[in-house]
């Protein structure tokens, strides 16, 4: 039984009310999350507030995640609750509103622990660009646990929630899950509503969750998906039962392989374990099918143009004037604006503004933006034709486990080779999902899947089916066990 399963099975048979829930969370994020820095804010009135409505809800009967605790990621507006976005530009914002996510959420009756800390603005992937401090691994905290939504992957991995939201605009959900030992699910581009969460790279971002296995996942995407009119790129179509969907038999599912994935850059040990997963669904009556992703070599550098162009475009409205950080005694407007930005963005944010404002200024837009987004309409041809041959692709999450805090972060280029296997799949905006597949120098590694586009079902059933076979998603930090 899935985490969240049995959770909504105590609840139900009164074994545990909402608000005994609530309050042993709370007290594991008190003991445990100043070894881990993975909460910026902490809702404890909220929280209890949730709880004491869930439980009333609860006596007459209630949904399967009614009463159940989560975090949300600092990039999701809360309303009444400070939304930082992992930046001092955004300290002192508090939204008036909930958006989309949290508000299905919060109708699904689930619980408001917090807010998880991030890289700031999504920017990284290491959780160490936060205005905040670095988020650390509880599998080893001298280590990072991977980024953007670190802050998340860390307290589902420690047990101090048993679901999180994320975003991942480059492998920002299944890079932290792979490197913390969870299960990380980003669902197609448009599948959930992004109103209401701040953006990055808008052509880019989608919202998902952390749960300890594809089970759990596959409720929380229950909940969360749905059409939107509030977001012009939310799109318009029934949302599957994504529960029923699970079967775990994937008898004659063919599963393709890219040659691109396994080649220079990928460590031994990794290797190893995702080709273990590989013949775990093999082994369940999976094929699995040898193909080529022929452009995926190019996929880290036309990201690093998409992405910082629609940042520059996106930050632009922090400016100091209307909400935000705003620089003390500026002498002019100008200084107004300059100060402002330059004090409320951290290092990294800035330089990819100034990347992607170089990429779109005049002369350069035809040789970079243009040309990168060319290149991502190849990559998603390259996936076009391999779903033609195969149902579901597997490949590794990360190059290697989780490396140590400060050991890249003044390496831009070695840091951005981090999300290599993941960003394919969001400049093709396909969904994807990282399960636990094993572990190197006791750090956990990451089997990623990917299917095509809204088949979510099929690839939470794939991942369901490989947790059916193997226990890694069940496996717990020393110290942090439930």
């Amino acid at each position: 039984m899935s985490r969240l399963r049995e959770l909504a099975a105590r609840l139900a048979a009164r074994e545990v009310s909402a608000v005994e829930l609530t309050r042993e969370a709370l007290a594991r994020i008190e003991r445990h999350d100043g070894d881990l820095n993975a909460l910026v804010t902490v809702c404890a009135d909220r929280a209890l507030a949730q709880a004491e409505a869930a439980d009333a809800t609860l006596a007459a009967g209630a949904g399967p995640l009614t009463g159940i605790p989560l975090i949300h990621k600092d990039i999701f507006c809360t309303s009444g609750v400070r939304t930082s976005c992992g930046s001092r530009m955004l300290d002192n914002f508090v939204p008036p509103y909930d958006a989309t996510a949290v508000e299905h959420l919060d109708a699904a009756g689930m619980i408001t622990l917090g807010k998880a800390n991030m890289d700031e603005f999504a920017m990284g992937s290491s959780n160490e660009t936060s205005f905040y401090g670095p988020v650390r691994n509880p599998w080893n905290t001298d280590y990072v646990p991977g980024g953007s939504s670190g802050g998340s992957a860390a307290a589902v991995a420690a047990g101090l929630a048993p679901a999180a939201t994320g975003t991942d605009t480059g492998g920002s959900i299944r890079q932290p899950a792979a490197l913390c030992g969870i299960t990380g699910f980003k669902p197609t581009y448009g599948r959930v509503s992004r109103w209401g969460m701040i953006a990055f790279a808008s052509s880019l971002d989608q919202a998902g969750c952390f749960a300890r296995s594809a089970e759990d996942c596959a409720l929380l995407l229950q909940a969360m998906a749905g059409f939107d009119e509030r977001d012009s790129t939310a799109v318009d179509r029934p949302v599957p039962d994504y529960a029923a969907a699970l079967t775990g038999d994937i008898k004659g599912m063919k599963v393709g392989v890219p040659s691109e994935y396994f080649a220079e850059g990928l460590e031994a040990r990794t290797r190893a374990a995702v080709e273990a997963g590989i013949q775990e669904l093999e082994g369940r009556g999976a094929e699995i099918v040898e193909i080529s992703l022929p452009h995926t070599d190019q996929a880290v550098p036309t990201y690093y143009v998409v992405a910082p162009a629609e940042a520059s475009s996106n930050l632009s409205r922090f400016d100091g004037v209307r909400y935000g950080y705003r620089c003390d005694d500026p002498a002019d407007l100008e200084d107004l604006y300059l100060r402002s930005r330059g004090e409320g963005f951290g290092r990294e944010v800035q330089r990819r503004i100034m990347v992607g404002t170089y990429a779109l200024s005049a002369g350069y837009y035809d040789a970079y933006y243009l040309k990168a987004q060319k290149v991502r309409r190849l990559i998603a041809d390259d996936f076009r034709r391999a779903f033609e041959q195969v149902d579901v692709i597997a490949s590794p999450t990360t190059q290697g486990p989780a490396f140590r805090l400060g050991e890249k972060l003044d390496d831009p280029v070695t840091m951005y080779l981090n999300d290599i296997y993941t960003i394919p799949a969001n400049l093709a905006g396909l969904p994807g999902i990282s399960a636990p597949c094993g572990f190197v120098n006791d750090l956990p590694v990451g089997m990623q899947l990917l299917a095509p586009w809204f088949e979510e079902g099929r690839l939470l059933n794939a991942a369901h089916a490989y947790q059916q076979a193997t226990d890694w998603h069940t496996r717990r930090p020393e110290g942090f066990e439930a």
